[in-house]
């Protein structure tokens, strides 16, 4: 099988290393999946290495999994990123059309967009990703596409998204030392968006909610356009560590409890509901009502929709996007969650899955596979855009940035 048509997603999680191997089929927009890897991840901390040593074994079990179940020796891979070092500010660039003709190339638009990545930065940090969200040209506003359009003046209002450069380089670190190479790096919130959300819903405004174990990821949509994204430094981990304290138990029992019992809505347990811990394979013994537990997820659930409230009020679209949210990410798996999103985000809410799957589907057809789902589809998209532009593309950018950070 040619390399050139395999695209892996490597997801590094704070709980879980997960990799989707896929196939690029010619004329289809979809990849086929052949392959899964996936490990538990104990080198992270709300989405950043603390453990190179850890991560790097961490990965190499993922990525042998998902070595033997593709019958594909893996060799690059879309890395995804998160943590809460990651930020977010908008842009401008602006740059005279070069062409006698004034019609607008598509080196206008490289151009343009390397402009508004010319922005000042502490010396530690580094820009990973400009998203272009509209163009102008003139006094021509609001452009989807400038090619071929024609004017004197182009300018780009953009998204800039940069992190720590010592945590991203951890990170490629990692990556590197499994013996691959990273074809691009990822922001996870942006992957996941691509993976579980559909046109209709990034024209209309949505909120496509990550919910990982570390962190949570928000990526706001209108007009088919990215308007904001950001990383919250809670996840469901801190759920399992509140119903530690709480039952006054080992992190192992909290967590096999707040799986099997939890929910986030207490009006849905029964005053009368029991735990019986001696059930779940563990010392400690025990009775507890469950309405104690659900109590303690309600607490955190509301706490992290706070939080996502506020992002929203900050750009003005709290209770004010008509596709609502979309949840994915392991603590999306949440029994209630859906209805406790509606009470406090006062949006339509729903369970993410990824979408545009061909091949192995059953055992990601999960939400929290969107993340190396979406950074297939990211890698596909870029791959096709690659071949569609004549010189040197974004993409080939990206891979001579990605190699000032491989040690």
């Amino acid at each position: 099988m040619a390399k050139e048509n395999i695209i892996v997603g490597l997801d590094v999680g704070t709980c879980f290393i997960r990799l989707v191997v896929a196939k690029a089929v010619f004329d289809s927009k979809k990849p086929q999946i052949i392959g899964v890897g996936q490990a538990p991840s104990f080198g992270l901390r709300r989405g950043v290495v603390v453990d190179i040593d850890e991560t790097v074994n961490n990965i190499s079990q993922a990525v042998q999994e998902a070595e033997r179940n593709s019958g594909i020796s893996i060799e690059k891979v879309v890395v995804g990123i998160s943590g809460n070092h990651i930020g977010t500010k908008p842009s401008k660039g602006v740059v005279a059309v070069s062409r006698a003709d004034n019609e607008v190339s598509k080196e206008d638009v490289e151009r343009v967009i390397t402009a508004a990545a010319t922005i000042s930065l502490p010396q530690n940090r580094e820009i990973f990703h400009v998203l272009p969200r509209t163009f102008s040209i003139d006094d021509n506003n609001s452009i989807e596409n400038p090619v071929g359009m024609s004017g004197s003046r182009l300018e780009v209002d953009a998204l800039i998204i940069e992190g720590a450069a010592p945590y991203i380089r951890n990170l490629m670190k990692c990556v590197s030392e499994v013996g691959l190479e990273a074809e691009e790096l990822v922001l996870a919130p942006l992957a996941s968006g691509r993976a579980a959300l559909n046109k209709r819903q990034k024209e209309l405004g949505v909120l496509c909610l990550d919910l990982g174990g570390g962190t949570v990821g928000m990526t706001v949509y209108e007009e088919s356009k990215v308007i904001h994204s950001c990383i919250l430094p809670v996840g469901s981990l801190h759920i399992t560590n509140d119903l530690a304290i709480g039952l006054r138990s080992s992190i192992d029992l909290a967590e096999k409890v707040k799986l099997e019992y939890g929910s986030a809505l207490i009006s849905d347990v029964g005053k009368k509901d029991i735990i019986d811990l001696s059930k779940l394979g563990f010392e400690e013994k025990g009775i507890i009502p469950r309405i104690e537990v659900s109590k303690i997820i309600y607490a955190r659930l509301s706490e992290i929709f706070e939080m996502v409230g506020k992002e929203l009020k900050k750009i003005d679209r709290h209770g004010l996007l008509p596709a609502g949210v979309v949840m994915v990410g392991g603590g999306a798996k949440m029994p209630s969650l859906v209805d406790l999103a509606k009470e406090e985000l006062g949006l339509p809410a729903q369970i993410g899955f990824p979408l545009e799957l061909d091949g192995i589907t059953e055992e990601i057809d999960d939400p929290s596979f969107a993340t190396a789902i979406g950074l297939v589809l990211w890698g596909l998209d870029n791959r096709n855009k690659k071949q569609d532009n004549s010189g040197e593309s974004t993409v080939g950018k990206i891979k001579i940035w990605l190699k000032r950070f491989l040690p």
